[in-house]
């Protein structure tokens, strides 16, 4: 086992050391992944390293998985499209403001205009 001094100044180590190829969309490729834990333990050792090894499908991409792919793409560009059309803009603040506090309310300005414009695509 591998034993690691830390330098002056440096405490922990945490998070993503080595991420995954940004190349391709859905990169499956390795990553090396550190985790530091904070708690009251006799251990002083709470450091820990993870290795996320290539991953390969094991079935072929179904008819469902591409209906919900294209639905997700296309509610995305539609929220994409209205976050910078001008004219619902402060209509569309009006209304989040209006419905955030109430109950079943969305918490953000995004998470509303997905919902409408998942509605919008579910009723096409």
């Amino acid at each position: 086992m591998a034993k690691v001094q830390w330098s002056n100044g440096i405490d922990f180590v945490s998070g993503a050391l080595s991420k995954p190829s940004k190349k391709s969309q859905h990169s499956h490729s390795k990553m090396l992944l550190a985790t530091h834990r904070v708690a009251e333990t006799t251990n002083p050792n709470c450091n820990r390293l993870y290795l996320r090894k290539n991953a390969e499908r094991s079935t072929p991409v179904s008819s469902s998985e591409l209906n919900h792919r294209m639905r997700f793409s296309a509610i995305a560009r539609a929220v994409s499209a209205r976050m910078q059309d001008v004219t619902k803009i402060s209509q569309d603040q009006a209304a989040y403001a209006a419905q955030k506090n109430t109950a079943g309310g969305k918490k953000s300005m995004k998470s509303y205009l997905w919902s409408l414009e998942m509605a919008a695509y579910d009723n096409q």
